[in-house]
C-alpha cells in the first residue's frame, strides 16, 4: 500500500527577482517530492508582495505556475502581516515561511515565528547582521539552535555568497572541531566586477567612475550605487560569518568599514547626481592603481576576519597577481577559509555570488534541509 504523503505548507513573502526564480524551483521540487519515498505533499498556501497577497484559507494548494498572474488580479486590501502569520500558525501541519525580501520588520519577527513552530528560510541579511541580541534571540528559539524540538527551524545559506555553500562549509568546519583562524575574500559580486574591470591582472582597466557607471548599466549595482560602495553590504556578510565563527560581533558598524564614496559626494540627492560627479575623484583611484602596479600588485575590495585576534575589517587591499583573490573573474565571489586542519593552504569556495537563480537555489536548498528535518 503506498505511503500517505506528509503535507508541508509553504508561504512565500517576496516574489520579485529572487522570489520569482524561487517559485520556479519550488514547482520543480514539489513535483519531485510528490514522487519520492516517502512522498511529501508540498503545498504553497501564501504568496505575498508589498501591496497584495494570495492566501489559501482552505489549506488547499495555490497553483504555483499561475500564482504570479493570480496575485496580479487580487483586489482586496493587504492583510497586516501579523494576522497572516497568526493564521499560518493554525495550519493543520508543519509550515515553512520563505522570506525573499530584505525587510527589517519581517526579520525582527523571526524569533516569534520560530517559537510559533513556523520554520524560516531566507536570503534576508537583516536579521542575522542586526544586533547581536536579535541573533541570539533567533537561535535561542530555533529548533536548530537551542530552542525546543517543536519550534521552527531557521536556515539562511543565501545571506552570504548567494547559492555558494559558504555558511554550511563554515558550520561544518566548526562543528567537526576544526579551528578557523582566518576568513578572507571578495563577498560582493558588484565589487568583484568593479575591481576586476578597474584593475585587471593583465593591466590597464578603465577609470573608476566609468566602471561604476558600466556596472550600474549592466544591473550589477543597486539603483543607487552608493548602497554598494559604502561597504555595508559586505560588512553585513562579515558580521554573519564572524558570529558563526564564534565572535560576538555587535553589528556591521562595530568594526572598520572603508567606504568608497568620496566624502563630498555623500550628500548627493540621488544616485544619478552621484554618478555625474564621481569623475571629479578619479585621480585618487588612479593614484591607488599606480602605487599597487609599482609593487606588482592589484587592488581588490575584501573583507577579512582574524578569529584569534577577534578583528573584522572591510576595505581595499593589495594582492600579488598570483593570489586567488586577484585572479577572480567577472562578478564571482571567493571565500578563503584558513584553518588548523587545512594548514597553509586555505579551503576555497568560489563562484557566482549574485543573481536571482543562484540566490534562489540557496533558498531552495535550505527549504529541502527543513523538509528533511520535518520528515
Amino acid at each position: 500500500m503506498p505511503a500517505t504523503p506528509q503535507t508541508i505548507f509553504v508561504g512565500v513573502i517576496g516574489v520579485g527577482g529572487v522570489g520569482k526564480a524561487f517559485l520556479g524551483q519550488l514547482h520543480h521540487l514539489s513535483q519531485r517530492l510528490s514522487q519520492a519515498n516517502p512522498p511529501t505533499d508540498l503545498r504553497l498556501i501564501l504568496a505575498r508582495r508589498s501591496n497584495k497577497q494570495l492566501f489559501s484559507e482552505s489549506w488547499q494548494p495555490l497553483n504555483i505556475s499561475n500564482v504570479l498572474r493570480d496575485l496580479d488580479q487580487v483586489t482586496q486590501p493587504l492583510l497586516p502581516l501579523q494576522e497572516t502569520v497568526d493564521y499560518l500558525a493554525t495550519a493543520p501541519g508543519k509550515v515553512i515561511l520563505v522570506d525573499n525580501t530584505s525587510d527589517p520588520t519581517l526579520a525582527n519577527s523571526y524569533p516569534s515565528l520560530v517559537r510559533k513552530g513556523i520554520s524560516v528560510v531566507t536570503p534576508n541579511k537583516k536579521a542575522f547582521s542586526d544586533t547581536y541580541a536579535l541573533w541570539s534571540d533567533i537561535f535561542s528559539g530555533a529548533a536548530n539552535g537551542t530552542g525546543s524540538a517543536n519550534n521552527g527551524y531557521i536556515f539562511h545559506e543565501s545571506t552570504v555568497g548567494a547559492g555558494l555553500p559558504v555558511l554550511s562549509t563554515l558550520k561544518e568546519l566548526v562543528e567537526t572541531g576544526d579551528e578557523v583562524t582566518k576568513i578572507e575574500g571578495v563577498f560582493s559580486g558588484t565589487m568583484s566586477f568593479l575591481f576586476n574591470s578597474f584593475m585587471p591582472v593583465s593591466g590597464s582597466g578603465g577609470k573608476f567612475s566609468a566602471e561604476v557607471t558600466k556596472a550600474k548599466a549592466l544591473g550589477f549595482t543597486e539603483p543607487d550605487p552608493r548602497d554598494d560602495l559604502n561597504g555595508l553590504d559586505v560588512a553585513r556578510k562579515l558580521t554573519i560569518l564572524a558570529r558563526l565563527a564564534g565572535l560576538a560581533v555587535e553589528s556591521p558598524t562595530a568594526f572598520p568599514v572603508e567606504s568608497l564614496i568620496p566624502q563630498a559626494l555623500e550628500s548627493c540627492t540621488s544616485g544619478d547626481e552621484f554618478l555625474q560627479r564621481l569623475p571629479e575623484f578619479d585621480g585618487q583611484m588612479e593614484d591607488l592603481k599606480a602605487s599597487a602596479a609599482k609593487e606588482g600588485k592589484v587592488v581588490r575590495f575584501v573583507g577579512s576576519i582574524d578569529v584569534p585576534a577577534q578583528k573584522v575589517k572591510v576595505g581595499l587591499e593589495k594582492f600579488d597577481a598570483s593570489h586567488p583573490i586577484a585572479a577572480l573573474k567577472g562578478s564571482d565571489n571567493i571565500i578563503n577559509f584558513y584553518t588548523k586542519r587545512y594548514g597553509s593552504n586555505p579551503l576555497i569556495v568560489q563562484g557566482a555570488g549574485a543573481g536571482a537563480e543562484v540566490t534562489a537555489m540557496g533558498v531552495t536548498g535550505d527549504l529541502l534541509k527543513v523538509i528533511r528535518l520535518l520528515q
